[in-house]
């Protein structure tokens, strides 16, 4: 199965409130982007946004230029359906973030989980351009993955777990790491995961 038919599948078998990842307060996240120092008014874009609440917190926050980007329409459908009218607000992009090339720039990246699910080195570097060709020199990343003690697998898919260290040599030199928030995300279920978000600026 590719990895786009799985996660179409995920989300039209399941509500946003069923996954194991969801939040309704990405606490950790906005955090991380109030580190950053980003006005409201400067472009941001959340990789794998997929159906998250993230975009809700922004635009509330009012930001003004957000794109959220995702390989499963059925994901990205259900966050447009939960936003109703503001949903023309945003810039819903529909692609794998490996196969993606951004036609402008943003001020700052945002990924929760998915990084970790690129166990391929080609699927990391693949996604290592789009995130240089997104973000210029003096552009913000913030990238959480599952941290050392987090789970092996999700969604029945095996996954690379990272300390800030290892995600922060993985991304190279060309990034330097700001800021460093360790999360004990509980699923729906009540299971805990441990998630590590990092900030980083581009070099």
């Amino acid at each position: 199965m590719s990895r786009k038919s799985h996660w179409e599948g995920i989300y039209r078998d399941k509500d946003e409130r069923e996954v194991s990842w969801h939040q309704d307060q990405p606490l950790m996240s906005l955090r991380l982007i109030e580190q950053a120092g980003v006005a409201p008014d400067e472009a941001v874009i959340d990789v794998g946004g997929g159906a998250s609440h993230l975009v809700d917190r922004l635009l509330e926050q009012g930001f003004t230029d957000v794109t959220v980007l995702d390989l499963a329409d059925s994901a990205l459908a259900q966050a447009r359906n939960r936003l109703g009218e503001r949903a023309t607000a945003v810039h819903w992009t529909e692609a794998d973030v490996t196969a993606w090339r951004p036609e402008r720039t943003y001020r700052l990246w945002h990924d929760r989980a998915v990084f970790h699910f690129l166990t391929e080195a080609e699927d990391r570097a693949a996604y290592l351009d789009a995130l240089k060709a997104a973000v210029p020199a003096g552009g913000f990343a913030v990238v959480a993955t599952f941290a050392p003690e987090g789970p092996e697998q999700c969604s029945g898919l095996p996954v690379v777990r990272y300390s800030p260290e290892s995600l922060q040599a993985t991304l190279g030199p060309g990034f330097e790491l700001l800021s460093v928030q360790v999360e004990e995300h509980h699923t729906p279920a009540g299971k805990p995961q441990e998630f590590a978000g990092c900030l980083f600026r581009r070099l």
